[in-house]
């Protein structure tokens, strides 16, 4: 059965961040994941995973000036060294905690007529990036994001994000397949899955249309775990979603998940 990895920016937020390691731990799960963990000393978040007996599985390479609304800078033409500058900071956290995933977020194209110029970037950036990172025994992820979460978002389709990999070349860049976001742009989740699943490195989930749990919404989730079952999935599952209520009210789907595997 699938393993399932607790997000915390998304999950236990009626905790302070630090608390919501342990809050997971509680409730079964055996990794985590969140977006970005530079606002906390890399000493302070392996004291919290350590003691919650818990795994890092991935996060986020800094987004640029995420308050002026950047949300990567991995494909803007000029920012070449503030891409860098963010992935040693990534790949420093990475270290300390264990980490051997982080995404690399594209950006905002702020106009389709620039899409050949950023995609230039991007391909270029990536490539030095996951080089970077093999060094470290490191996998580099790009996401494709649906465009009403993130409007402008450079990467928006499941074949976009392979064709950019095969371009890149490099073995240890892969897509982080986010279900919610593929149902919302494309649907077809399964049939995607199977054509693109070695190229997969990384998948998450979430209740389709409003982000909840996965037991809502217009996506069988059962189902599409069986699919990873069947194709050998042997990765974690991110839990990127917005519990309704507390975090924990709202996790009958996965103890459900947790009964089956005793």
């Amino acid at each position: 059965m699938p393993r399932f990895a607790a997000n915390l920016s998304m999950m236990y937020v009626e905790y302070p961040f630090l608390d919501r390691f342990a809050a997971a731990a509680r409730d079964g799960f055996r990794a985590v994941e969140y977006q970005f963990p530079y606002d906390f000393p890399m000493t302070e978040l392996r004291a919290a995973l350590r003691d919650a007996a818990l795994e890092q599985v991935m996060f986020n390479a800094p987004p640029g000036h995420w308050d002026q609304g950047e949300r990567g800078t991995a494909s803007l033409p000029g920012r070449e060294r503030d891409f860098d500058t963010g992935l040693d900071r990534a790949i420093g956290y990475a270290q300390a905690l264990d980490c051997r995933k982080i995404h690399l977020m594209a950006g905002i194209l702020p106009d389709e007529t620039r899409r050949a110029e950023y995609r230039r970037v991007y391909v270029s950036n990536l490539r030095r990036a996951a080089r970077r990172l093999a060094d470290h025994g490191m996998t580099a992820l790009i996401e494709p994001i649906n465009p009403r979460d993130i409007p402008g978002f450079f990467l928006n389709r499941q074949a976009e994000a392979h064709a950019v990999c095969a371009e890149v070349g490099e073995p240890n860049l892969k897509v982080q397949m986010d279900f919610y976001h593929c149902q919302i742009v494309e649907g077809d989740v399964a049939m995607r899955l199977r054509q693109s699943f070695d190229g997969v490195g990384h998948v998450q989930i979430a209740g389709v249309p409003h982000r909840h749990e996965p037991d809502l919404g217009e996506l069988h989730h059962p189902y599409l775990f069986e699919v990873l079952d069947e194709l050998g999935y042997s990765g974690w599952v991110g839990c990127e979603y917005r519990p309704r209520a507390g975090t924990s009210e709202g996790l009958a789907w996965l103890r459900a998940w947790l009964d089956r595997a005793q």
